[in-house]
């Protein structure tokens, strides 16, 4: 089976644990959580390609959670869920889940269930973003329609020109672009070797989007060749 990384969230540590036995023996990747907000922070920085979401827990529970995923992802949910639970686990499924299994599980179904779910999700592309005008790349999100940005939850504010360098690299991530190439689609005129505009706009950008702007976590260097935008 392709590697994929799959999410698990659940309140109950000896589930994460049991579920991730079985998830491994299928080289799955996984990653866990305890609740819903500690699975929207993992989903922001990585990128993952199933959740498994426990209903019942603290802090925010898996129909809230569903819900807020379901605003920019796709990705399939399948819901866990104990028999006396029906009103949730419907409340889940209306608000986005994908599919449910109960508790006590057979191991067997679950796998069953997620490579059924990831196979679908294969088959239709893979797509993440539900909005088109929306690309996001962990907590970098590029609103095509309002033509703004955001890191982790906050605008950043970016001249017509660093938008489009911006928009360019994050349409093509994990593409590096020459200097040259950018700098002749960006302002649509000829590249002149002595040329540095997009370097500096780069420099920019950079000082905007990055924590720490000497050590890029998105959009970084490629010696000799251009500039990309890290895919993960």
């Amino acid at each position: 089976m392709t590697p994929y990384n799959v999410l698990i969230v659940d309140d109950e540590l000896e589930i994460r644990e049991a579920l991730t036995i079985y998830l491994k023996s299928e080289n799955l990747s996984v990653f866990t959580a305890a609740n819903g907000a500690e699975a929207l922070e993992i989903l922001d920085k990585q990128d993952i390609h199933l959740v498994l979401m426990d209903v019942m827990m603290p802090e925010m529970d898996g129909v809230q959670a569903t819900f807020r995923i379901r605003e920019h992802l796709n990705i399939p949910i399948i819901m866990l869920s104990a028999k006396s639970e029906d009103n949730d686990k419907i409340m889940g499924l209306n608000v986005g889940a994908d599919d449910y299994i109960t508790k006590p599980f057979n191991p067997l179904e679950l796998i069953a269930r997620v490579r059924s779910q990831l196979r679908r999700f294969t088959n239709l592309g893979g797509a993440q973003q539900i909005n088109e005008d929306k690309i996001r790349i962990r907590g970098l999100v590029l609103n095509k329609s309002s033509k703004s940005v955001e890191v982790d939850g906050e605008e950043v504010r970016l001249t017509p020109k660093e938008y489009k360098i911006l928009a360019l690299l994050m349409e093509n991530p994990g593409r590096v672009f020459s200097i040259e190439e950018i700098y002749e689609r960006i302002w649509d005129e000829q590249f002149f070797a002595s040329e540095n505009t997009v370097a500096v706009h780069i420099r920019n950008i950079r000082e905007k989007i990055e924590i720490n702007p000497k050590d890029p976590k998105y959009l970084k260097v490629v010696w000799g060749i251009g500039y990309k935008i890290e895919k993960k």
